[in-house]
């Protein structure tokens, strides 16, 4: 693999990743239009791993301590038990289509670019609606509503939705206010992404050579380093801006991507 299509495919997950702009269509679109390929897209998946770590860095100590409350504390092991219920129906669901994800979803750029235009509509239109949230705090949702906004993320199995979109509108629409549901998003987003690593590695070891390891090596650390940064800043701005400026980037980027399939194939 090449290095700076590496270093840029990195960048761009680490960056889009925690936004609702779906970090996957992202790529998948850089990487038509740059001429990448991967075995199996597999690159695509496995670099998404350095941007959960950097959320993971960013969170140890509270994470930590949520940890060692479990054996003593009702709040901590109904957080736990929320993300576990919140990451069931997209592992469950990604497992059994991942054939057709990966073979079918993943090959349709025009896909992407639909989904990413509808996306952005679709957020304009949240961040507009004067809703009047209920929870304020990601590790205080009730496990039901966890488990709502898990069946929410089983849309972003669509490459271009958005991962964190849909969990982030989800939570919006189910009462969330803007902070909270982009900060369990965050939480959520590590045993979702590393369940997804764990299986597209298992499933596509055999299909990777030692240069390809080396270049997902180079994207997982660039990842790492982007998503690091966006975590620290980004749910300070969404609690004064709200989430237009992705919506309008989102759709910015699809019509882009869909006029430029139509000129250039």
């Amino acid at each position: 693999m090449p290095i700076w299509p590496v270093v840029l495919l990195g960048l761009i997950e680490g960056l889009t990743e925690f936004i609702p702009v779906s970090s996957t269509g992202h790529l998948l679109l850089a990487g038509h239009f740059l001429g990448f390929k991967s075995p199996g897209k597999t690159f695509e998946v496995l670099i998404q791993l350095g941007a959960i770590l950097a959320v993971f860095s960013v969170y140890l100590r509270k994470l930590f301590t949520i940890v060692l409350a479990l054996p003593d504390d009702p709040r901590a092991r109904r957080f736990a038990f929320g993300i576990g219920l919140a990451f069931l129906p997209a592992a469950v669901t990604g497992a059994t289509l991942h054939g057709f994800i990966k073979g079918v979803l993943f090959e349709t750029p025009w896909l992407v670019c639909t989904m990413l235009v509808l996306g952005g509509i679709v957020l304009l239109a949240v961040d507009r609606l004067k809703l009047e949230p209920k929870h304020h705090d990601a590790t205080e949702f009730p496990p039901l509503l966890a488990f709502k906004i898990g069946l929410c993320q089983c849309l972003a199995l669509v490459p271009g939705v958005s991962r964190s979109g849909a969990t982030i509108v989800g939570g919006l629409l189910l009462g969330a206010d803007k902070r909270s549901a982009a900060e369990f998003s965050f939480f959520l987003a590590m045993p979702t992404m590393a369940g997804a690593f764990t299986y597209d590695l298992y499933k596509n070891w055999s299909l990777l050579q030692p240069d390809d390891v080396a270049g997902i090596a180079v994207g997982f650390l660039a990842a790492f380093g982007a998503g690091a940064v966006v975590v620290r800043f980004l749910l300070q701005f969404v609690s004064r801006h709200g989430y237009a400026l992705f919506g309008w980037w989102r759709i910015v980027v699809g019509g882009m991507g869909l006029g430029a399939l139509a000129v250039l194939g």
